[in-house]
This record gives C-alpha cells, sequence and structure tokens, in this order.
C-alpha cells in the first residue's frame, strides 16, 4: 500500500508539474486568477510552483526523504485547496489550474467541490506516506533510512510492520 500510495502521488506531482512548466504563461494565468498575491510574486509563484511539483514527485519517485517529501506535499496541498476554497467562498469563477490550463471561467463552470475532494484524496497519500514512509523499491530503504525510527518498528518482539522485508528495504 505504501508504495503505491508514494508512486501515486508522485505520478499527481510529475504529471500537475509537467503541464504547468509546458505552458508557463497559461500558469501565470493562472496563479493570477486566484486574485490573493501581489502583482510582484504571481511570477515567481507561477515560475516556482511547477519547479516545487516536479521536484517532489521525483524524490517521490525515488523513494529519497519520504517522510520529509510527504510533509511537504501535505503543506502544499493545503495551501492549494485553501486556495480553491477561498476563490470559491470570494464568488470567483476560475478553473484551479491544477493540472495545467487555469484561469477564468465563465459562471457555473467551476469544480471547487470535485477539485478540494480530489486534493483532499492526495492529501490523504501524503498522510499515509507520513505515518508510515518505508516502502519497497526506495532509495531511502535502500540506505536503512528510517530504520528503527518508526515506534513499530522498536520493541523486543523482533518482528516489523513494514510494508516489505527488511533485506529488500536496505539493500541487501
Amino acid at each position: 500500500m505504501g508504495t503505491l500510495a508514494r508512486l501515486g502521488l508522485a505520478a499527481v506531482w510529475l504529471v500537475s508539474g509537467g503541464l504547468k512548466i509546458a505552458d508557463p504563461g497559461q500558469t501565470y494565468i493562472a496563479v493570477q486568477a486566484y486574485e490573493v498575491l501581489p502583482h510582484a510574486l504571481v511570477r515567481p509563484v507561477a515560475t516556482g510552483l511547477p519547479l516545487l511539483e516536479l521536484v517532489l514527485g521525483l524524490l517521490l519517485l525515488a523513494g529519497l526523504a519520504t517522510r520529509w517529501v510527504a510533509g511537504a506535499s501535505l503543506l502544499l496541498l493545503a495551501v492549494l485547496v485553501a486556495g480553491i476554497a477561498q476563490s470559491w467562498a470570494r464568488g470567483l469563477s476560475i478553473d484551479c489550474g491544477c493540472f495545467g490550463g487555469g484561469g477564468r471561467v465563465n459562471a457555473g463552470q467551476t469544480e471547487y467541490p470535485q477539485e478540494i475532494l480530489r486534493d483532499t484524496g492526495f492529501a490523504l497519500l501524503a498522510v499515509w506516506l507520513l505515518a508510515r514512509p518505508r516502502t519497497w523499491f526506495s532509495v531511502d530503504g535502500w540506505l536503512g533510512w528510517g530504520k528503527g525510527s518508526d515506534s513499530r518498528d522498536s520493541g523486543n518482539s523482533g518482528e516489523t510492520s513494514d510494508d516489505y522485508p527488511k533485506g529488500i528495504a536496505e539493500g541487501n
């Protein structure tokens, strides 16, 4: 389950960041449509957001610093959900631009509840990875990171509750 959560969230960030970076002009329009940032910050956010998403996606794909990346993902998703919710509450008619596109749309074309629900689902993947960051085929596992740091691994029973055998996790 953990490996699927990690790879699923990696795919979300890689697709989202890739679509945004492929069309920087539209990403600028999408960020501007939220009407929350000073004009001077719109371009830096529109440039930095897809790069951040790609970095998060690549780190999750590799399984490197998974717990930290899951925490950063959860924080970013909370900011994105808050942005969508404030747009909805203020009566703005925008497409979130979460997967490219974005910007103003006609009244009645918004999909705020679906966007918030979708991003909440992605946040649940991040929460899972915060709680259980050790997964199959991860750099963390090969480096032995997180070994013994999970309270479920401690104790005298000698049993672990990892998603995989320790030998594979540790690159043995």
